[in-house]
């Protein structure tokens, strides 16, 4: 099987990995990671006529510089991390959309109360399985494709490449809906696979199991078990 096939990229424990890490961090510097709580922060202004394709290019050039600039992320430091996520990646996530298409069904039949743990937990669980891979990004630069989209259409396929001096580069594409004059991102593709199709097949086979509850829980106790700066453990 060829390696990048080999890249799961829902894993909490895999450090004997580097492509993995490698990967995770090409992504999240790209600047489209799903990651916050998607709750009570607003949004920040959206460029006027801004295309799905612009914005991606303009947040994921930023996104890299940041990154490289700052050590306290490339040490997996979870306030920093929370702070360039809220601040610089969430305004263009819808992430309770996100949520909800990962927990499928599980997501229609939650309380208000559960839909919020749920959130709350799955931003956890991306927070750490990505700060360990932060410290991987270095001399990368994003490619955008050709948007090939209808005019008019509100839902579109984002398509880029992370080029990385020595390596192949990594596909990385994104689901974006259209939300008032802005876009926002829903799903993200590495090498193909699409993390809310990932997240939905594992998030199922939990909570057939325990119900919504245990979900939750299973969730939780994997945050917990990584705990506040051993995020970078969990990658």
């Amino acid at each position: 099987m060829n390696e990048h096939r080999r890249f799961r990229l829902a894993e909490t424990r895999a450090p004997h990995l580097p492509l993995r890490r490698r990967l995770m961090s090409a992504a999240l510097a790209a600047g489209a990671l799903a990651l916050g709580a998607g709750l009570g922060f607003a949004p920040a202004p959206v460029l006027a006529e801004e295309s799905p394709d612009a914005l991606i290019e303009r947040v994921g050039n930023e996104l890299i510089r940041l990154i490289a600039d700052d050590e306290a992320i490339k040490r997996g430091d979870m306030g920093a991390i929370n702070r360039l996520v809220d601040e610089k990646v969430m305004p263009y996530v819808n992430f309770e959309r996100m949520t909800a298409l990962s927990a499928g069904r599980w997501w229609r039949e939650a309380t208000p109360e559960q839909r919020k743990q749920l959130m709350t937990e799955f931003r956890n669980m991306l927070l750490r399985t990505y700060s360990g891979a932060l410290e991987q990004v270095g001399n990368q630069t994003l490619r955008m494709k050709p948007l090939r989209a209808q005019p008019g259409a509100t839902d579109v396929i984002v398509r880029s490449e992370i080029v990385q001096p020595g390596r192949e580069p990594i596909q990385l594409d994104y689901r974006m809906h259209k939300v008032g004059d802005g876009w926002k991102i829903y799903d993200l593709n590495i090498l193909g696979i699409w993390i809310v199709e990932t997240y939905r097949s594992q998030f199922n086979q939990e909570a057939q199991r325990t119900g919504v509850d245990g979900l939750i829980r299973s969730l939780a106790d994997k945050n917990r078990e990584f705990g506040p700066g051993k995020g970078s453990q969990g990658t």
